[in-house]
């Protein structure tokens, strides 16, 4: 069955065990995706979607509402809004947002619009791969625990199962590559393949949440090349740009048909509250997910904000931001390092993000981790000293864990003094 909208010997696909249309929900391949009014036609006189045609009744800072015409005497709009409420916000926003998509392929190295799609951040990529993707009561998406939460939230939304093979729990807190702490453990994987055809995602994440460690490009590569395998593997990089160059997996994409990288405005960029992620695929997966969204799921504001801030100007910013966060990173890192004799472990995992994991260990001085005093120094320095941090004690591989987000200069110094006290403390 074709895949509406794509013409079928456009994008030549590989590796050669890999079919799309045996991957993806059959009613998914037959749906007639919903056509809007922005589809067709998006200027001039627009009375085809029923939209509110004198405009938005924002109130302004003097009182009074938004409206299609304006008299020459009513007070000028505040700077600071001019840029929102300027949009057409009457209007239904666009469905495929082009320039957005241009710019991202621009930036990612990836031929066309054909290999970007956009959604409600990238939770809402990650529901509809699953939607799309694994029957429900049927099948099942494999996940590397230590992993983002949503994975398994969404799988049970969505009724299906869940194979769990962990990362490597083992090794030295500094060590990286394939075998280190918080690695791949691709035999495993295979393993779990083999014993389950259902499963018809991996969902990796890289650089890990809450681990902080780079998966390698060359596990990857084994499993993308796994002709046992033939689902979609699935690699979530929302801080990849934390991790150095030629770290992302995207350029893979032009290689394989069987992955699919999400990335996201909310981590680098510092644009959290506008919700827009991202999804990098073969420009099949591309036009499914095209064709299975909602119909105007991004709105014309996050549009806005998202355009602007991947301007050239904007994302050498960005960039120094990023450089200043690794720096930081650093100073983090070495402060939490003199806190050993407190009782506080190295920091565990890769340290490619923006954050740091480290372990709060008894006070007896046995070197163990202990849940028990990291959850009172999480709930202390939250409640009384106006520091909020993450306890990812619970997870596996991560006993005693506090997850510690990168701050400002300042914000990190007071961290470092708090934890010093309530290591001294508790």
């Amino acid at each position: 069955m074709p895949i509406l909208g794509l013409a079928p010997s456009l994008y030549p696909t590989s590796p050669a065990h890999f079919d799309i249309e045996q991957v993806i929900r059959p009613n998914i391949l037959a749906l007639q995706p919903y056509r809007c009014a922005r589809d067709d036609y998006s200027e001039g006189i627009l009375l085809d979607a029923n939209e509110n045609a004198l405009g938005h009744s924002i109130a302004q800072p003097n009182g009074h509402a938004e409206t299609k015409s304006k008299s020459s005497t009513e007070p000028e709009i505040e700077p600071e809004l001019k840029p929102t409420l300027a949009l057409d916000l009457h209007r239904y926003p666009s469905p495929r947002n082009d320039p957005i998509r241009e710019r991202l392929a621009e930036m990612r190295g990836l031929p066309s619009t054909d290999y970007v799609f956009l959604g409600v951040g990238s939770d809402e990529v990650i529901d509809l791969l699953m939607r799309v993707c694994v029957a429900p009561g049927k099948e099942k998406i494999l996940t590397c625990p230590p992993t983002y939460g949503m994975y398994a939230v969404c799988a049970q939304v969505n009724d299906i199962g869940v194979v769990k093979v962990p990362l490597e729990l083992s090794g030295d807190h500094g060590e990286g590559g394939e075998k280190g702490r918080f690695s791949l453990r691709v035999q495993e994987v295979k393993k779990a393949i083999d014993e389950d055809p259902s499963i018809k995602l991996v969902m990796l994440c890289s650089p890990g949440n809450p681990t902080g460690t780079l998966l390698s490009l060359s596990a990857l590569r084994e499993l993308l090349e796994y002709p046992k395998f033939k689902g979609i593997v699935v690699v979530d990089e929302a801080y990849i740009d934390f991790a150095g160059e030629s770290t992302s997996a995207v350029p893979l994409i032009k290689e394989f048909a069987n992955l699919c990288v999400m990335q996201t405005l909310s981590k680098s960029f510092g644009l959290a509250a506008i919700r827009l992620g991202m999804a990098f695929a073969h420009p099949a997966l591309i036009q499914i997910l095209m064709n299975t969204k909602a119909p105007y799921n991004i709105s014309a504001p996050t549009a806005s904000l998202a355009l602007s801030a991947l301007s050239s100007t904007s994302v050498a910013s960005m960039s120094a931001k990023v450089a200043q966060l690794v720096t930081q990173r650093g100073v983090l890192l070495d402060g939490l390092s003199k806190l050993a004799p407190l009782g506080l472990g190295a920091a565990i995992g890769g340290n490619d993000a923006n954050f740091v994991m480290t372990p709060v260990l008894e006070r007896s001085g046995s070197g163990k981790p202990s849940n028990v005093r990291a959850q009172k120094i999480y709930k202390t320095l939250a409640e009384e000293e106006g520091v909020v941090v993450r306890y990812r004690g619970s997870e596996p591989g991560c006993a005693g864990c506090l997850r510690i987000t990168v701050g400002s200069e300042e914000e990190n110094a007071v961290v470092l003094r708090k934890m010093e006290e309530m290591l001294k403390r508790v």
